[in-house]
């Protein structure tokens, strides 16, 4: 696992917790917007395999979200920062969601079992349409219009 992907696991978080972790980010953006426009961006996309894992970006310098070989078979692929969740129900078909949820605004944590999971009040949607699993939540994940062109998956 590279530095630029971040492991969830099923832990409940707290509304102090995800307060400060909304706090975090937005001051992230805020120094981002500061800086110049002479950084190097080969390093790469952000991307990475869910299965309970989420990350922040995409596949590089393309535009493209991520590969298809980033979104396991049954899995999916949390990218917070592009606002997409992308499974991969089976293999060769990709679908885009939403990554908040419903229930309470708050945002996906990751995707196990079939499911992509909100673990701040245990809500799961189905990795094939968005419906609801198991609530609190009552609304499906809107769905996002997703385009694969090879092996780059962009939204449409």
């Amino acid at each position: 696992m590279s530095d630029e992907q971040v492991q969830t696991g099923p832990a409940t978080q707290t509304r102090r917790a995800l307060l400060a972790g909304a706090g975090a980010l937005g001051a992230a953006v805020v120094l981002s917007a500061c800086g110049g426009d002479d950084s190097d961006d080969s390093a790469g996309g952000d991307s990475a395999p869910s299965g309970g894992t989420a990350a922040t970006g995409g596949a590089g310098d393309s535009g493209a979200l991520a590969s298809t070989a980033d979104v396991p078979v049954g899995g999916g692929l949390i990218l917070a920062a592009k606002g997409v969740v992308i499974t991969q129900p089976e293999a060769g078909t990709f679908k885009g969601f939403d990554p908040i949820c419903t229930h309470q605004g708050c945002p996906v944590s990751n995707v196990d079992g079939g499911t992509i999971n909100c673990t701040c009040h245990m809500s799961k949607f189905s990795i094939t349409d968005g419906s609801v699993k198991s609530g609190p939540a009552t609304t499906p994940l809107a769905a996002k219009e997703l385009k694969v062109d090879g092996d780059q998956i962009t939204l449409a």
